[in-house]
């Protein structure tokens, strides 16, 4: 389980928590264990999983459990749990995992904002600027999958992809920002080409007639850092590997918008299934 930024040591309640280890809170049911797991914060429990293979299976065993309800209640804007937003993140458990992996406030163009429910972002009316973000966590190893839509017009340029922590989320104009230097990956839904370095690196998927994308379509994105390959699905169609040979550096999935007042929602789903 991937934590937000912060991180910290085990204090308070998870400090307490965990002290009961040397006690006779280690012996304690698994309901009721539960049930004082459930007030803890999530760096917390990271600290408590850690404890004894008892605390890890009470924690890790059910991703439903009154734990991940409790906390998802606390962290996740009631609109995310009550709309359709979340509905291919079936546990409570990948919910708040997926609000870690949400856009970041703070890594993000001055013409943009995130909504208050944690996942879409809102780009201002703002003429002649091209506006980006970056999730809050990057990925250097393992196997991603998140899924990507717009709920608004896609203007002349609308990019999904990857980016380092150095690819800039804002300039000047009307671009593909997303692959518009060596330090992003991206495929502009729009023309279908796919962008990295400045060019185009062809179409995107290779096939006659590609079908445009439609305002609303979720498209799932797949970062393969063993591989190093960035694949696109589009509803359950695997579309194909579009990038390969990327860097073994830390990627953040991110995307780049123009259009006045459109919306983008991104939503972490974990380790992609495979088949």
């Amino acid at each position: 389980m991937a934590a937000g930024p912060g991180g910290g040591s085990g204090s308070g309640s998870g400090g307490a928590a965990a002290a009961a280890a040397g006690g006779p809170g280690w012996r304690l049911p698994g309901r009721v264990l539960e049930l004082v797991f459930s007030y803890l914060e999530l760096r917390e429990l990271r600290s408590c999983a850690l404890v004894c293979k008892l605390w890890h299976r009470v924690l890790h065993g059910d991703e439903n459990s009154e734990v991940w309800r409790s906390l998802a209640a606390r962290c996740l804007a009631e609109e995310a749990l009550r709309t359709d937003i979340l509905c291919n993140v079936p546990t409570y458990k990948g919910k708040v995992r997926a609000f870690h992996h949400a856009f970041s406030t703070n890594d993000c163009s001055r013409n943009v904002y995130i909504k208050k429910n944690g996942f879409t972002l809102h780009r201002n009316p703002i003429a002649q600027s091209t506006d980006g973000a970056r999730t809050k966590i990057g990925f250097s190893e393992g196997r991603h999958a998140w899924e990507v839509w717009w709920e608004g017009p896609l203007g002349t340029v609308a990019v999904i992809g990857i980016a380092t922590k150095r690819a800039a989320m804002q300039c000047q104009g009307y671009v593909a920002l997303l692959g518009s230097d060596d330090q992003s990956w991206g495929w502009n839904l729009v023309d279908n080409n796919l962008l990295h370095n400045g060019e185009v690196n062809g179409s995107f998927p290779q096939c006659n007639n590609a079908p445009k994308y439609q305002i609303g379509e979720r498209i799932r994105v797949i970062l393969d850092m063993e591989d190093k390959t960035l694949a696109f699905e589009r509803g359950y169609e695997f579309l194909g590997v579009a990038f390969r040979g990327l860097p073994k550096v830390c990627l953040y999935p991110a995307v780049s918008a123009v259009y006045g007042n459109t919306e983008v929602t991104l939503v972490y789903l974990g380790k992609p299934l495979d088949g």
